[in-house]
């Protein structure tokens, strides 16, 4: 997930929520305006919605051997 910067200058942090064990409960998205205390910290990582599109689609074409890879150490784990 991106940290993304929209138009009007606001930014969707990405935030997960976890149970007191650890466990993964969620993702979502906050949101964080200009003058927020923590907008300067999140500014220099964020990505317009179009550069975030571009990476997810860049992200989609160029995983084949990443998936093959895994799809092949999963068969393992269900072999042994």
């Amino acid at each position: 997930m991106y940290v993304i910067r929209l138009a009007d200058g606001t930014l969707r942090v990405p935030q997960s929520l976890t149970s007191p064990d650890g466990r993964l409960i969620g993702n979502a998205y906050v949101e964080v305006r200009p003058g927020d205390p923590d907008y300067e910290q999140w500014l220099p990582e964020s990505v317009t919605e179009e550069e975030a599109e571009v990476r997810r689609r860049r992200w989609e074409e160029e995983n084949d051997d990443l998936e093959r890879e895994f799809l092949a150490f999963k068969a393992r784990q269900e072999d042994a």
